[in-house]
């Protein structure tokens, strides 16, 4: 298994963690910055001379409403830059790696892809910047590239399935205090979670918010175009289940759109 990881340290201390549990656990290290298509780019040139086929890939990686826009290396939308554009340049890179491997791509979406639409007239939010609309577009594009990934592979003959997930509500990191976002404490809306997470109530554990991506991603019944999410009343917490896609999703013309307009700015070119 591989590990591309931002934070080396991070990385190191998550393969212990994998080694206590399972000491004959083959797991390496790899460098990757999702908001940096030059990082993305620098990841696929070593994959690919590496000449391992990818047989799972999760785009999982992602960040979540800093307070104040912030832009990528690039000078995309942080958001959409890192939770989308990222993700859609990875796979741009790996295609042949996936293809040898007959890969199945799940991609981590958010309970935000059920809200709130794609800001066409101003995809990085350069006129009007709102975090969270600007975290449920991320987060929209990347689950229409998922199943725009799956219906491509499926109409030219990769070999590649594709399908989404999505973790309902937890008490994870992401919330959490981030100074270089921006965000000095955990927002308020994290606490309350917290507690009701505490208590059993409605939503999540971290450990429960895991199993959507998982089940997505190894169960042999997932379905390609599949979405896996928490199956409790209003699909935020307990065990994993196929779920119904969201309205967001449902449009093909839509997809495609998205893919075309992420080969522009990415530069790059998914196709066989």
């Amino acid at each position: 298994m591989i590990m591309p990881v931002r934070n080396p340290r991070k990385g190191e201390t998550a393969i212990t963690t994998i080694r206590d549990s399972v000491p004959d656990a083959k797991v390496s290290l790899r460098e990757l910055d999702l908001s940096s298509l030059g990082s993305v780019a620098a990841l696929g040139d070593t994959l690919r001379a590496e000449g391992r086929p990818v047989h799972l890939l999760i785009n999982n990686a992602g960040v979540m409403t800093p307070p104040e826009r912030q832009t990528t290396a690039d000078g995309f939308e942080l958001q959409f830059g890192t939770n989308h554009l990222g993700h859609f340049a990875l796979v741009a890179q790996l295609l042949p790696l996936l293809r040898a491997g007959r890969a199945r791509v799940t991609s981590q979406l958010s309970i935000a892809a059920n809200q709130g639409s794609i800001n066409w007239d101003d995809l990085n939010w350069e006129r009007s910047y709102v975090g969270t609309r600007a975290y449920s577009q991320s987060k929209i594009a990347l689950g229409l590239f998922g199943l725009e990934l799956d219906r491509r592979s499926r109409a030219g003959g990769w070999g590649i399935t594709s399908n989404l997930s999505h973790p309902g509500l937890a008490p994870t990191n992401l919330l959490a205090a981030r100074p270089e976002l921006g965000r000095g404490e955990e927002v308020t809306g994290r606490r309350v979670i917290r507690v009701l997470s505490e208590k059993g109530i409605l939503v999540g554990t971290v450990e429960t918010a895991k199993l959507p991506a998982l089940m997505a991603a190894t169960d042999p019944g997932a379905k390609p175009g599949g979405f896996y999410g928490p199956r409790w009343p209003g699909r935020v917490g307990g065990p994993p289940a196929e779920q119904k896609l969201y309205s967001r999703l449902r449009s093909t013309d839509e997809a495609a759109r998205v893919w075309e307009v992420s080969e522009q700015l990415t530069k790059t070119t998914i196709a066989a």
